[in-house]
């Protein structure tokens, strides 16, 4: 059965993709390999983990104006994820997901978003309807 959870109206155009969460911060400069398309800071909690074509799920937003130009760096090299989740974003990061054309959305009405969604879930991302669904196998296509 498919789990809706509502946010705040977000940004970018529908996607859908397979979850990659964790109860850790963001920083498109400090945590990513942009080349590479891995988490790269050792303390991280998905060090090693590829975002490229993944629904990102994560705590907040942290870090300063190096994130808009970095995110659109990504998507031009086609490095990216298809959307960022988080359970609050900044100003900063809600720029760079414009710039960079990327699906993003944050305030979930139901909780933390990181516990909401499990790695390997897919996800549909509604930012114009301020809607993120899980869905289940059927309707992901698994069975």
């Amino acid at each position: 059965m498919r789990r809706e959870l509502k946010c705040h109206v977000g940004i970018g155009s529908l996607v859908r993709g397979k979850a990659l969460v964790a109860d850790d911060n963001f920083s498109a400069r400090y945590d990513l390999d942009r080349k590479k398309g891995v988490f790269s800071r050792p303390q991280h909690k998905l060090f090693r983990e590829s975002y490229k074509d993944v629904i990102l799920v994560l705590n907040t937003a942290k870090g300063g104006v190096a994130t808009a130009w970095m995110l659109h760096e990504m998507t031009s090299r086609g490095i990216a994820p298809k959307a960022l989740l988080l359970n609050a974003a900044n100003t900063i990061l809600a720029q760079g997901a414009a710039l960079a054309g990327l699906a993003m959305c944050d305030r979930f009405e139901d909780g933390d978003i990181t516990t909401l969604v499990r790695t390997g879930d897919t996800v549909e991302v509604d930012p114009e309807n301020g809607l993120v669904s899980v869905l289940d196998a059927a309707e992901a296509g698994v069975i």
